[in-house]
């Protein structure tokens, strides 16, 4: 259904490191910049591109918007936290846990504000 998603940022720079670490993380290669300047992520068919928005304003985080990232393993999704974390990013919500449906989550907000959540999987 999605092509993409599509968020800004305000600083590039520290947006490349956060999301880098982060899809390293989970298995994924770093991002690329385009003709634009844009920082695209692109891991088992999905892409994330980040940008400074175009029409000059500051980037602002969505008010109750939050992006899911899939991940393979709980181990993937505790890795993806400790990254994002160190590269200054701060976990909101609960520490990385199980959910009563068996699914392991963990949630972050990036450098710029948006929330980010990764799942794996139940595995029951």
């Amino acid at each position: 259904m999605f092509t993409h998603i599509m968020i800004g940022s305000n600083d590039l720079e520290k947006a490349r490191a956060f999301y880098g670490a982060m899809f390293k993380a989970l298995g994924g290669t770093p991002g690329e910049t385009d003709a634009r300047g844009r920082l695209i992520y692109i891991h088992e068919g999905g892409r994330l591109m980040i940008t400074k928005p175009i029409d000059g304003n500051p980037a602002t985080a969505a008010n109750g918007g939050t992006i899911g990232i899939a991940a393979a393993s709980p181990d993937h999704v505790r890795a993806w936290h400790d990254a994002g974390v160190a590269y200054g990013g701060t976990s909101i919500e609960t520490p990385p846990s199980e959910r009563p449906n068996g699914a392991f989550v963990a949630y972050l907000r990036d450098p710029d504000g948006n929330k980010l959540t990764v799942r794996s999987q139940p595995t029951r």
